[in-house]
């Protein structure tokens, strides 16, 4: 079936991968990007071009996801052009690197706002159509680093990305008697072939960043990143979690994994989250809701 779909932060990364991989297996894929008459206009010029090149049907449409103004517009463009939205993919994430300590407040909210209240804006814009449909799937891109090790200097993304997670799970319950389907992607530390690492924010307070980098911790940053990318396979492909979240889309509705790990590293997020998906499971059947484990079928 062609699904009708959009992707956060689709200019690079994942995003991008997703983006395309989705509309080469035949759906109509908007990729949600910001400034796309400004620092993005060469990507969205490079789209086209691809799209043009593979007959495939893939389209940048602005989204900026800090502002829910700029969201309203691109889901009522997309409801507008095809009367339905069927998936919406939250990919958009940006990441910071170093001391805890040394990342001001406002640092943290930035970021929280990119990684967790980014999400909330989309579901505010797209949720209610796909819960007039009675039939929608919603795809969470999360991380590892939720339940798996976590290593240091990476706190501000981390708690960012268990903020999000976290929100998956509850709305995964509240939609299903809506006939909305929720899938978690989960991908492992790729530190090669996107710019997740290269492109991670710095901490504001440098004194305090000079003080962990010349002190007991000075060898964190170094050891920390060395260990992560020597622990990922050397045939590790970032590509695979776009085949990931295709699979996902893909797969026949009330189907679909609740969650999907893609972590050539093996940190050991699948194994906690296997337990705390049970826990959930075993509640709500304790509670008298075992219901909402899977999407209700309407119509």
């Amino acid at each position: 079936m062609k699904n009708i779909i959009v992707i956060t932060g689709a200019s690079s990364g994942f995003g991008l991968m997703s983006a395309r991989a989705l509309a080469h297996a035949g759906h109509t894929v908007y990729a949600g990007m910001r400034e796309t008459r400004g620092r993005n206009a060469a990507r969205v010029a490079e789209m086209q071009q691809y799209t043009h090149e593979h007959g495939i049907d893939l389209r940048a449409i602005e989204m900026d996801v800090a502002a829910q103004a700029s969201v309203d517009a691109a889901i009522g463009q997309i409801v507008a052009e095809h009367g339905r939205l069927d998936v919406v993919v939250h990919n958009a994430g940006h990441m910071s690197y170093g001391p805890a300590e040394a990342f001001t407040p406002e640092q943290f909210a930035e970021l929280y706002d990119v990684n967790v209240l980014s999400t909330q804006r989309v579901n505010r814009a797209a949720l209610p159509q796909l819960r007039k449909q009675g039939r929608g799937l919603v795809v969470w891109v999360s991380s590892s680093s939720v339940r798996g090790g976590t290593p240091p200097y990476l706190a501000p993304y981390f708690a960012a990305k268990a903020g999000m997670d976290s929100l998956a799970v509850s709305y995964a319950g509240e939609l299903a008697r809506w006939g909305v389907e929720t899938s978690i992607v989960v991908p492992g530390a790729f530190t090669q072939g996107t710019n997740h690492f290269a492109h991670a924010g710095s901490p504001a307070d440098t004194e305090v960043a000079q003080a962990y980098a010349s002190g007991p911790t000075a060898d964190f940053g170094e050891v920390a990143f060395k260990g992560l990318a020597a622990l990922e396979p050397a045939d590790a492909d970032p590509q695979a979690v776009a085949d990931a979240i295709v699979a996902v889309v893909d797969a026949p509705f009330g189907k679909r994994p609740f969650r999907v790990h893609i972590d050539p590293s093996q940190d050991g997020a699948e194994i906690v989250n296997g337990v705390a998906d049970r826990v959930r499971a075993e509640l709500l059947r304790r509670i008298g809701l075992e219901d909402i484990l899977r999407p209700r079928e309407l119509g």
